[in-house]
């Protein structure tokens, strides 16, 4: 019998280990593979029930074929008006375009701009050329280019997806390098061990790629869809999480050794007292994204799964592949920092004793201090916006497609190239038009024709609908365009009998700005809800997961206050993409709680011995480190997100890595411990603890840490 227990204390995590080697052999790849099922497409992503949406499906009618436009627009080299035989050169320079492969119907002649400064013409783009888009908008933008004395730029939405999917393209290999290269290093400077930063790495890595396997399967048969900025969250996700998790991990871990000198042993004591805080982290942040699918935004939704995801995959490897190593490794994972009998009395790195003092000499002044400041930058979130990003702020870095949509607007109507589009019953079509053109903000409106263009023609009749397009006044990205869009849609609907609905770019824009503020106000509880329930469930307490609740929350209000001030004078962002707040509630919430859930899952284990002021300060001090390292690593991998160029994905970035941070820094490590023990016992009512310490409690084999 000892021979085969020693043989299976071998055996198990050797299994165990080429288990996960040949999971990560075969679905590693799929890391970055995931590009191919998804789509940057932004018309794919649209509220569901928006009528814009209607519009997107009932505009289809009307078009023989399925396009993307490629606006061009064409400048005199010298400044000069445009001539006419330019007009003529520009016309024909396109005209050899149709029926070349990716070019889906005739380009349209050349138009002239009022002040006659430019031209501007659309080329209709095949909607799936995927990777082929680049080539074929060189071919139209070379064709443009042959206008002798014009210069010519390319403007619209199939510029714009080119550019998207020129920032995504380093979501495979530059996002992944930064963000492991970072996690590397900051675990090799705080744990000065060569072989568990390593370790860590690897199981992030296999989490990483298992996650990817499965969420490629579920895209490629339609089950959720995936786009650039779905992708490089679960990637920084999975990263960010499986490290946390790993990190509590052997930080147990290593505390057993020492205490208890087996491997076998302090592996299993390792995984059986951190499982339970672990696997409550993963459920609140795994759940707080599967509330995303109450929204009505599709990119939203897919996130939701997706995530969750990512975070069970991290803790598959977390309680698997790592105990297996550590089990093989033993002392030999942490060198050449190995693990001595001392380092088992809970002392913890002098920094945190320090801080404990602090804590336990004025905890109220610690904790009113602390909140006094949360509330300082909490009052400056009146000055975010989330109205929505134009479209030169779209991309952080210039991007042609913006470059062209300027020049556009500077010689057009702000809404040119971007029509609002309206479906009507045709029996009502004058009286539809009329209204159209008596709105503010509206340029003009002409019913598309059977030769496909407005004005062009007798109206287009499609089972007895017709389709006018409306070029507006303002920008099409702009907040005057988006109130013109509303305004327009009360004056048709007021049509008697028309059964009008407006759709087009500008109202695509207001809605997802009017679903992302329906989507706060229902997930935001919803979110609250999941979480507290949890807390109740692992800590046994009322008033505990409360007070929790709303530090985090305070937190998440504070970080979105700093933003506003970062975005507008340090990062010149107008504002934030409009579901910006809900994503970055949904991660700091969620992640921020998992930090509170390690330190009190300690300090509940401590506090049954020792009383509830002595708990407090011992875990604070024993998990100090390994939460603020886990906090370090975390900030940097969300950091990772901003050498993607979008600026979606650099205000995520800083607002879940500073949010995150202070979390760590300023609400865990002080504003929580110091309220605690300012209320005492009672806060954990109606738990047991609320009575006093229970050494009897303790877990078995735990040997009590000392002062």
């Amino acid at each position: 019998m000892k021979s085969l227990s020693r043989w299976s204390r071998w055996l198990v995590p050797a299994l165990l280990l080429v288990l996960w080697l040949g999971i990560g052999g075969t679905l590693g790849p799929y890391a970055g593979k995931l590009g191919q099922v998804a789509t940057n497409d932004q018309a794919a992503f649209l509220p569901q029930s928006a009528e814009s949406t209607r519009v997107l499906e009932a505009r289809k009618a009307f078009e023989r074929s399925e396009s993307v436009p490629a606006i061009i627009v064409w400048q005199a080299e010298d400044g000069a008006p445009v001539t006419g035989v330019q007009q003529q050169e520009a016309t024909a320079s396109l005209a050899v375009l149709a029926g070349k492969p990716g070019i889906s119907g005739p380009p349209s002649p050349a138009l002239p701009s009022d002040d006659r400064l430019a031209l501007q013409a659309v080329a209709p783009l095949a909607p799936d050329l995927g990777d082929e888009l680049p080539a074929v908008l060189d071919e139209v933008r070379a064709a443009a280019e042959s206008v002798p004395g014009l210069s010519a730029q390319i403007a619209g939405p199939a510029a714009t997806q080119a550019d998207l999917a020129d920032a995504f393209s380093g979501i495979d290999g530059l996002l992944l390098g930064v963000a492991l290269g970072a996690v590397l290093l900051i675990l090799l400077l705080v744990y000065r061990s060569l072989l568990l930063p390593l370790v860590i790495i690897i199981s992030a890595v296999f989490a990483l790629g298992l996650a990817c396997a499965a969420v490629y399967a579920l895209a490629d048969h339609g089950i959720v869809r995936v786009d650039g900025q779905v992708q490089g969250i679960l990637s920084i996700l999975v990263i960010g999480a499986a490290t946390d998790y790993a990190l509590l991990l052997a930080a147990r871990f290593r505390e057993e050794l020492a205490a208890r000198g087996d491997r076998t042993a302090a592996v299993l004591a390792a995984v059986r007292r951190s499982a339970g805080a672990i696997t409550a982290s993963a459920a609140t942040v795994a759940l707080g994204l599967l509330a995303l699918l109450a929204s009505d935004l599709t990119n939203n939704r897919a996130l939701g799964p997706v995530g969750a995801i990512g975070i069970v995959c991290s803790v598959l490897t977390t309680l698997t592949f790592l105990p297996a190593v550590l089990a093989l490794l033993g002392r030999t994972a942490f060198w050449p920092a190995t693990p001595k009998a001392g380092d088992a009395t809970g002392e913890g790195h002098r920094v945190w004793n320090r801080v404990a003092a602090l804590v336990g000499r004025a905890p109220r002044r610690v904790w009113v201090s602390a909140t006094v400041l949360m509330l300082a930058l909490a009052a400056c979130v009146t000055g975010l916006s989330s109205h929505g990003v134009p479209l030169d702020e779209i991309f952080v870095k210039d991007a042609p497609s913006v470059a062209a949509q300027t020049a556009l607007s500077r010689h057009f109507p702000g809404g040119s190239g971007q029509p609002t589009v309206i479906i009507t019953d045709a029996a009502k079509a004058s009286d539809v038009q009329a209204a159209a053109r008596a709105t503010d903000g509206v340029a003009s409106v002409a019913p598309v024709t059977a030769g496909g263009r407005p004005g062009d023609g007798e109206p287009l009749v499609v089972d007895g609908r017709i389709r006018m397009d409306a070029t507006l006044e303002a920008a099409a990205d702009s907040d005057d365009a988006k109130q013109t869009v509303a305004a327009l849609r009360t004056r048709l609907h007021a049509v008697p009998d028309a059964n009008a609905i407006v759709g087009g770019y500008t109202a695509q824009q207001y809605d997802t700005q009017r679903t992302a503020a329906r989507d706060r106000t229902v997930i935001v509880p919803v979110v609250l809800g999941i979480i507290l329930v949890i807390l109740f469930l692992l800590l046994r307490s009322f008033l505990l997961p409360l007070l929790l609740v709303a530090t985090v929350a305070l937190n998440f209000l504070a970080t979105l206050g700093v933003s506003a001030l970062v975005f507008e004078y340090l990062l010149g962002f107008s504002g934030t993409d409009s579901s910006v707040p809900l994503y970055g509630f949904v991660f700091l919430v969620a992640l921020g709680v998992d930090y509170n859930i390690f330190l009190m899952s300690r300090v509940r284990e401590e506090s049954f011995v020792h009383g509830v002021r002595q708990g407090v300060l011992r875990g604070l001090t024993t998990t100090g480190g390994v939460i603020t390292s886990a906090g370090v690593v975390l900030a940097a991998t969300f950091a990772a997100l901003m050498v993607i160029p979008l600026a979606f994905l650099v205000q995520i970035a800083f607002i879940v890595a500073f949010g995150v941070l202070l979390d760590t820094l300023v609400v865990r490590s002080l504003l929580v411990p110091a309220l605690v023990i300012d209320i005492g016992p009672r806060s954990w009512w109606p738990s047991s603890l609320a009575r006093g310490p229970h050494p009897d409690l303790l877990p078995k084999n735990r040997a009590p840490s000392t002062p």
